[in-house]
């Protein structure tokens, strides 16, 4: 019998799932998937300055997980980059944050899921 999932936490959902280069149509088909939890792995280290140990923590996984979830997002950064590839947020295994749990650093995640479905519905207007 397998082991059951572990849900890796993420704060919010990025406002934007779909990249492509300028000037090109977008192919879905030919796009770069990357998971919603690998997106938060770099939300976390490279934007918001954690270190392996506590994006593991806040994700409420093991630091190796942390750091092959972090490889694996920037390989996929690095094709669509050099590449030319167009880049999709989208899928992965995850929950979002409640917003009062341990090392919770947002401030509220309510606060940005609320947030995001205002800029959604914004959009579709």
């Amino acid at each position: 019998m397998p082991r059951p999932k572990k849900w890796r936490r993420v704060c919010c959902l990025p406002i934007r799932t779909e990249f492509a280069p300028v000037g090109e149509p977008f192919h879905s088909d030919a796009a770069v998937v990357m998971t919603v939890d690998e997106y938060e792995a770099i939300r976390l280290i490279d934007h918001e300055g954690f270190n392996q140990e506590e994006c593991a923590r806040y994700m409420n996984i093991a630091r190796t997980t942390a750091q092959q979830i972090y490889n694996d997002a920037r390989k996929k950064l690095s094709v669509s980059l050099v590449e030319g590839k167009p880049l999709v947020i989208s899928g992965g295994e995850y929950r979002l944050c409640e917003g009062n749990e341990p090392y919770c650093r947002c401030g509220g995640c309510h606060r940005h899921r609320r947030g995001r479905t205002e800029t959604m519905e914004g959009e579709n207007r």
